[in-house]
């Protein structure tokens, strides 16, 4: 089990890229990537399309390791009992109906 920013750190790594190069592709600066490789700040949501990109992941891939990261420090830092994530998982699927059948009203 890794962190989101142990996660970007192996694939760097494995692709042969140093924090410099990645923070270039990324558009951002090396103390940045640092950072984000050692969970002193949070990597930005919308530069997930970018990192699949540049490690040729499929984004589904990316949007999990990211938002289960980001869901279980949430519930770690907050002391929420992990029961959250079954009512979660439920909501998920409310979200879905609901939305689904907004979409398919005709007027």
């Amino acid at each position: 089990m890794e962190s989101f920013g142990e996660y970007i750190r192996n694939l760097r790594k494995e692709k042969g890229l140093n924090q410099t190069q990645l923070a270039a592709m990324l558009g951002l600066d090396m103390s940045a990537i640092s950072k984000i490789e050692n969970n002193k700040i949070s990597f930005k949501e919308k530069l997930l399309p970018k990192l699949a990109e540049i490690f040729e992941i499929a984004l589904e891939t990316v949007k999990e390791k990211y938002f289960s990261d980001k869901f279980a420090y949430e519930v770690y830092k907050n002391r929420v009992p992990e029961t959250v994530f079954k009512v979660a998982a439920k909501k998920v699927q409310y979200y879905k109906a609901t939305y689904a059948k907004q979409t398919n009203l005709d007027f």
